[in-house]
């Protein structure tokens, strides 16, 4: 059966060109970045699912003022199984990013082009892969008449690129009784090019700003002053030396970025001649930290540094915290995790890690709130990218292993 089923989906190429073809060429770009939001593609999307034969098939409309018709869609299928107490879900986006840089472009951004094995256009890799790879492993079982052990959905969701306030956040905090205590998904928006990667585990995100007030004065009179940029230095070196020390443990599962990272990134502009000693500097460092500590130990620690600095030169210093969040780690003994490394190693004869990264993706949430989630797919990382393509054997390809893990998903 289950040879079947991966001899199906091999004869899906013009699916795989024929869905890509119609979605990119609806811009799903968010109202705060130039665009409309998700409604066409999902209208498309939507045709496509009622025509398929699910079982159910719904819409959950999450209201936005500024997109198409006030709302951004997300879309759910399901497919029964013999249990239909139990859900393994793929769950992707349908927003994509703006084209950016137009002349970098080789062709236009928003209508598909077919180049051997690339098909090309925004949003053909991020997320449309994922998409189309969940909706024919669905239509390989339909096709072939097959009822897995237990029941396949497919999740579409919007705004992922923002935040997902308007897609899986929405969801999660309005729909309690969408998912059952024994689902587990599959987020297809993360992998590489040899599909070894399985992502079960995130580091938690800390951004941090720090405003540094002194005295501002003429460079030629420091005594005069206190001098913002100069202690703003100090204390990054000190916070620098302090974080990497104290939170100095490894794990094998985050290699190579084995340890927590503690990044000096943007400084905002202070004063603008070369002869003013600035009384205000402000900088900010991305913090991406190891699950065996927390955000507030973090956070503890980098006051006290900011008091010790604050006594030190006598300024007052600020500390914000942008970003605040925490992920925890999905059991590397999940039905899910365990499936999908056997999966992997049968279509792609290769052996798959189970990993942890220190970026975000929307994996976090669902393990937040107690679903086991990996994310996978075998991808050649042109997301975000001028030229961006998805390989149609690569889209064939996840989509086996989805059927393969269906198949033993009980």
């Amino acid at each position: 059966m289950e040879k079947d089923l991966l001899k199906r989906i091999d004869t899906y190429k013009q699916d795989v060109i024929d869905l890509q073809t119609h979605m990119i060429a609806c811009p799903a770009i968010s109202p705060s970045q130039g665009g409309l939001g998700e409604a066409d593609k999902a209208a498309y999307l939507l045709s496509v699912l009622k025509k398929m034969k699910f079982d159910e098939v719904s819409v959950i409309n999450i209201k936005d003022p500024q997109a198409k018709v006030g709302v951004r869609p997300n879309l759910v299928a399901k497919y029964y199984g013999k249990n239909r107490q139990k859900t393994l879900w793929i769950m992707a986006h349908m927003d994509v990013v703006p084209a950016g840089d137009l002349s970098l472009w080789k062709t236009d951004p928003f209508k598909a082009v077919v180049k051997g094995d690339k098909i090309y256009g925004r949003g053909s890799e991020d997320n449309h892969q994922g998409i189309v790879s969940g909706l024919l492993a669905v239509k390989a079982f339909m096709d072939q008449g097959v009822r897995p052990p237990c029941n396949f959905g497919l999740l579409f969701n919007a705004d992922e690129e923002i935040g997902s306030q308007r897609g899986l956040l929405a969801i999660l905090k309005t729909q309690k009784g969408l998912f059952g205590k024994e689902d587990e998904f599959i987020v297809p928006d993360g992998g590489v090019e040899d599909a070894t990667m399985i992502e079960i585990a995130e580091k938690n995100m800390l951004w941090l700003k720090f405003t540094v007030m002194g005295k501002q004065t003429h460079g030629s009179t420091p005594h005069s002053g206190l001098n913002a940029h100069l202690v703003s230095a100090h204390l990054l070196m000190a916070l620098d030396q302090a974080l990497h020390k104290k939170f100095n443990k490894k794990s094998p599962l985050f290699a190579p970025e084995s340890a927590s990272t503690f990044e000096a990134t943007k400084r905002e502009a202070n004063v603008p001649n070369v002869n003013t000693i600035p009384g205000r500097e402000v900088f900010y460092m991305d913090c991406r930290i190891l699950p065996c500590y927390t955000n507030k130990q973090v956070l503890a620690e980098v006051h006290r540094v900011v008091k010790q600095v604050e006594k030190k030169f006598k300024a007052v210093i600020q500390v914000e915290t942008p970003i605040n969040d925490v992920s925890k780690p999905t059991d590397k003994n999940k039905t899910v995790v365990k499936l999908t490394q056997a999966a992997v190693k049968q279509v792609y004869h290769n052996q798959p890690r189970i990993v942890g990264i220190g970026g975000g993706t929307v994996g976090a949430y669902l393990r937040n709130v107690n679903y086991p989630a990996v994310v996978y797919a075998k991808l050649y990382e042109t997301m975000h990218q001028p030229n961006e393509y998805s390989s149609i054997k690569n889209t064939l390809g996840d989509a086996k292993v989805f059927v393969l893990i269906a198949m033993h998903f009980k």
